[in-house]
Order: structure tokens, then C-alpha cells, then sequence
């Protein structure tokens, strides 16, 4: 039980400390304000600096494809278009209930505006627990727990792929004959959105087999998206990115060649550069964007893109849709057609509006993913009946786990 009082004691230093890092945070954007005003004039030269350094230097710089200054209005979207977007959740394995599982749940949404459409609005599920699929990482050293994220980020890609298709097949956004016509998606386009980066930088920490197992399944459902003309975009609420504002850094480095293994190798956290530390780069568009305006593209180079094909390396930029700055990442074949990017600019700002500061398709793929307390209990409800009828007995929680149903308390 949280005792409040004690608690009280402590947040009075905390909201000293977070109105000194107010204070301090003003600062830190004047600093890169200034060096973003250096850069406008400087942007040739501060790209071919990134290429040509890009191995020695010491962290992760995006590279501007658009002048530093470019601010683009994003228009209205049009009456008749279509919105896809999956989100997943996950209960996790528990060595104290009647069975060790888990369950993965993909939230389906597919709305359809201006037109005689029902929307889609359901989840699918999936139940893990053959020995083989359940500690599979394990060879690799990646817990069971982890590995579910993982598989979860999969599924969330090919469901959504496979909507794509069947919105494409449905005479929605293609002819009767299921072969997409330009001329109808033009007319009545079509968006196909995820929560969170499509930049997995998970993977960077796992072995080339448990890579395998992950990327390529990803990256074919994203071809499948792309061969349908549908635009593939993710959307980032409060983004942390740094990105963006590391590409600054070769501005404010004080030497020639901004060469970190060798003027600043184990101190890159702390180096003469990173006079901006920890501001994120939605803060500084947040300072010179309008509502309804997006900044520059660009060109991530996370080391972990590498292991993408080409037409899926991933480019983004910083959006304003009236309650903040998002982050919108998408991948090549998206950001170098304009029509697409267009589209997908102009369905992701409506959906923000119509959701009330959230896209309101990604906010209902997660209420229709959520596993809730109840849906816990029924899950493991109807499992027991299961086990039951197959002539297993002794079935039960732990002693431990029935404890904590039952405090005395």
C-alpha cells in the first residue's frame, strides 16, 4: 500500500529539480537554435562531412534530404479514403498459473470514410505453448519475455499487410478484379499505419539467426503493402528521439574533422559537441513549425538499417497536428513519391484531429489488442475447461500465486 505522506516528502524535490530542468532545457534550445540557424548556411557542407565520417563518428546522425528550413502545409485529406492500422499486446508466460504460455493479440482496424463501408474493428489471437516455440531464444541468450515482443512486432506487420490486401481486393480502394488502379487510389486513397518506429533497434543486440527470424517476415509484408500502392507510415507520439539534432553536432564539433574515435573516443556522451544534451528533437520543430505544417524530411542511418533493402530504409519528419510534434517515419518507396507522401501526410493529420491528438484508428487497434484483468481470467478460465476435458488433472495455480489472490490484510 502506497503511503502518500512519505511520498509527499520527496516531491517536493522533485518539482525543484524539474523546475531547474525547465530552466535549463530553455537554455539548451537557444544553443541549437543558434547552430540550427549556422547549419541552414552550412547544410552542403555539414552532409558531406556526415558521409564521409559516418564511420568514425560515435553516434547516430540523420541526414537532412530538404533544406533545414523547408516548413510544407499539409493539406486537408479527401472525402473518400481508407485508414488500416494494427497494434498488439501480449500476456506474458507465468511459471505460477495452470499452464506456461503466452498469448499474443493484434488489434484489427479498418475504417473507411465516405463511403458505404462498415468498418472492421476485432482482434486476433494467437496462444504460444509447444516447448519448441517456447524457448526457442533461449539458444540465443533472449529471454522467453523478450522474444514475445519480438514475435509480437511480427505479427502486428503481417496482419497488417494482409488488411491491406483484403481492403485492396474489396472494390474499396481496387477494381472487381483485385489489381490496383491508380486512378481509383488517387480517388480514394488509402493509409496503413503503426504505433511506434519502424526503425527495430532491438535488433541490433541479437545474433544473426534470431535476426533472420524476425526482419525478413517484416520487411516482405511492407513489399506487400508497397506493390499495393498503399503508403506505410508510423506515427510517435512524444517522440525521444535525437536523430535529427545529432546531425547539429558536426556543427558545434570544434574540430576539423569530426573524427570521435580520436578526438573524443570513451567520452562520446560527454564531448565538446553535445552542448544540447538531453534536449530531443521534437522540442526544437515544436519552436518554428505551425499547426498543420511538417519540417524537413529525413534520412535515417541507424547502423541497424543496414540489414534493410533499400526500398525500405527509413526516412521521417516532425508534424505538427495541433496538441504536439509527432515523429512520422516511413520507408523509401514512400518518402521519394510525393503522391504517396502526400497521402499519407494528409490521412495521418486527419486522424489526429478526428482522434483528438492520437490517430483514431491506432487508438482503437490498442483498445481492441489490450488483454485486460478480465480477459485474463476468462483466458485461463477456458483453458482449465480445456484441460479438463482432455483428462488432465491436478490442475492449479501455484501456492505462492493463490497467496497473493488472497491477502489477510
Amino acid at each position: 500500500m502506497l503511503d502518500l505522506t512519505k511520498l509527499a516528502l520527496q516531491m517536493q524535490g522533485m518539482s525543484q529539480h524539474l523546475a531547474q530542468e525547465a530552466i535549463a532545457s530553455r537554455q539548451r534550445l537557444e544553443r541549437v537554435q543558434q547552430l540550427l540557424a549556422r547549419a541552414i548556411r552550412r547544410q552542403d557542407v555539414l552532409v558531406e562531412q556526415r558521409r564521409e565520417w559516418s564511420d568514425r563518428l560515435g553516434f547516430a546522425a540523420a541526414e537532412p534530404v530538404e533544406p533545414l528550413e523547408t516548413m510544407v502545409e499539409v493539406g486537408p485529406a479527401p472525402a473518400l479514403h481508407s485508414v488500416v492500422a494494427t497494434d498488439g499486446s501480449q500476456m506474458a508466460p507465468n511459471h505460477h498459473e495452470i499452464a506456461y504460455c503466452y498469448l499474443l493479440n493484434v488489434g484489427r482496424v479498418v475504417l473507411h470514410y465516405g463511403q458505404a463501408c462498415a468498418p472492421l474493428l476485432d482482434s486476433l489471437p494467437e496462444v504460444v505453448y509447444r516447448a519448441e516455440d517456447l524457448y526457442l531464444s533461449r539458444q540465443w541468450g533472449v529471454r522467453t519475455e523478450e522474444w514475445m515482443g519480438y514475435q509480437r512486432t511480427v505479427l502486428e506487420s503481417v496482419v497488417l499487410a494482409d488488411l491491406v490486401q483484403e481492403v485492396a481486393g474489396s472494390g474499396a480502394i481496387a477494381s472487381g478484379s483485385g489489381v490496383v488502379q491508380p486512378s481509383l487510389l488517387e480517388s480514394s486513397p488509402c493509409l496503413a499505419m503503426v504505433d511506434g518506429s519502424l526503425i527495430y533497434w532491438f535488433l541490433e543486440g541479437l545474433p544473426a539467426e534470431a535476426r533472420d527470424r524476425i526482419l525478413p517476415p517484416i520487411l516482405a509484408a511492407w513489399e506487400q503493402i508497397r506493390q499495393l500502392g498503399v503508403p506505410l507510415v508510423s506515427y510517435l507520439s512524444a517522440s525521444r528521439s535525437t536523430e535529427a539534432l545529432n546531425f547539429f553536432r558536426l556543427e558545434s564539433c570544434p574540430y576539423a574533422n569530426p573524427d570521435c574515435a580520436t578526438h573524443c573516443a570513451g567520452a562520446v556522451e560527454n564531448a565538446p559537441c553535445q552542448v544540447f544534451s538531453p534536449l530531443r528533437d521534437s522540442l526544437l520543430w515544436a519552436g518554428s513549425l505551425k499547426p498543420g505544417f511538417r519540417g524537413p524530411l529525413w534520412r535515417s542511418w541507424a547502423r541497424i538499417l543496414e540489414l534493410y533493402e533499400e526500398p525500405q530504409r527509413i526516412y521521417f519528419c516532425y508534424l505538427h497536428v495541433g496538441p504536439e510534434v509527432a515523429r512520422v517515419e516511413f520507408p523509401a518507396w514512400v518518402a521519394e513519391d510525393r503522391v504517396l507522401l502526400d497521402w499519407a501526410l494528409r490521412l495521418t493529420l486527419a486522424q489526429v484531429q478526428k482522434g483528438y491528438g492520437y490517430p483514431v484508428a491506432l487508438a482503437e487497434a490498442h483498445n481492441q489488442a489490450v488483454v485486460r484483468g478480465g480477459d485474463r481470467a476468462r483466458f485461463f478460465a477456458l483453458l482449465e475447461q480445456q484441460m479438463l476435458r482432455a483428462g488432465l488433472q491436478n490442475i492449479g495455480i501455484s501456492y505462492k500465486e493463490a497467496r497473493k489472490r488472497g491477502s489477510i490484510a
